[in-house]
């Protein structure tokens, strides 16, 4: 199922069959979050909230799902940098609050990198199917950060506290098959079915008995609401709190510029690759 360009980081899709698509659609930058592309996944997904239809699908345009922040846009702000990382995280995360909160099942189909953000918005699915290839690592203690998109609250329930430790302390990458073995995900698919899965998935859901999928899916979140919204607050706040510090903006700085010599030194002509935590 192709997925057409749009002018806009973020769309919705009215599906016929019921399913309504969120779709990253900024494959050129890798789907990268920065305070334009944060606002329009919180704005877009209000929108859905609004009228969420019989299930919601999540998935991305291009290559890569999400490669987290978009660490151009981060770097060279001095003191300004924790209050731009900031109001970031605060439009990411108040877009994991509502697709964590729609009544309707949510799918998430993942392919290439989840990075950084991705994470917590791969994560944030009722039911998460990746394609075998795909690439998840947190990333951010490498450059100086705290995880936010919900990833530090997310993982531990997920494949409990001690891999979540190992995942966001060592940045180790995950591939669509480790992720489905350590529960991350609830199943791996070849790339190539990735799209048709997802959204048959999404199809079914969307035909089923709505009254008691959405029953089903509020005793499964039962309570978890609030949790979420501190934690993601507390996410956000350390987050900009490290991003104001001397370690975090040397560090990416320094990640930024060997990204630029890597660049120069590769002669291929493929598409830019985003300066981000992936």
């Amino acid at each position: 199922m192709s997925l057409p360009a749009s002018a806009e980081p973020v769309r919705i899709v009215r599906h016929p069959d019921g399913v309504v698509e969120v779709r990253l659609d900024d494959p050129g930058r890798g789907n990268a979050l920065d305070l334009r592309t944060a606002e329009a996944l919180r704005d877009t997904t209000a929108q859905v909230a609004a009228d969420p239809g019989g299930a919601v699908l999540l998935r991305a345009a291009g290559g890569s799902f999400c490669v987290g922040g978009d660490l151009r846009a981060f770097a060279g702000r001095g003191t300004e940098t924790g209050a731009y990382v900031h109001a970031v995280a605060t439009a990411a995360h108040t877009a994991i609050q509502a697709l964590h909160d729609l009544p309707v099942p949510v799918v998430t189909a993942v392919r290439g990198a989840a990075a950084g953000g991705g994470i917590g918005l791969a994560l944030v699915g009722d039911i998460v199917l990746a394609a075998r290839s795909a690439r998840f690592r947190l990333a951010y203690t490498a450059i100086g950060l705290t995880p936010d998109c919900g990833a530090s609250w997310f993982l531990p329930r997920l494949a409990g506290p001690r891999l979540a430790a190992d995942l966001i302390l060592t940045n180790r990458v995950l591939t669509g098959d480790d992720a489905e073995r350590l529960g991350l995900v609830s199943r791996s698919v070849d790339e190539v079915e990735l799209d048709d899965a997802a959204h048959r998935t999404a199809a079914g859901l969307a035909a089923g008995a709505g009254g008691a999928l959405r029953a089903a899916k509020g005793l499964l979140r039962a309570g978890a609401g609030e949790e979420l919204r501190r934690h993601l607050a507390e996410e956000a706040r350390l987050i900009a709190l490290l991003a104001d510090g001397r370690e975090a903006q040397d560090r990416m700085a320094s990640f930024l510029a060997a990204r630029g010599r890597s660049k120069a030194g590769d002669s291929g002509t493929g598409a830019r690759e985003p300066e981000s935590v992936s």
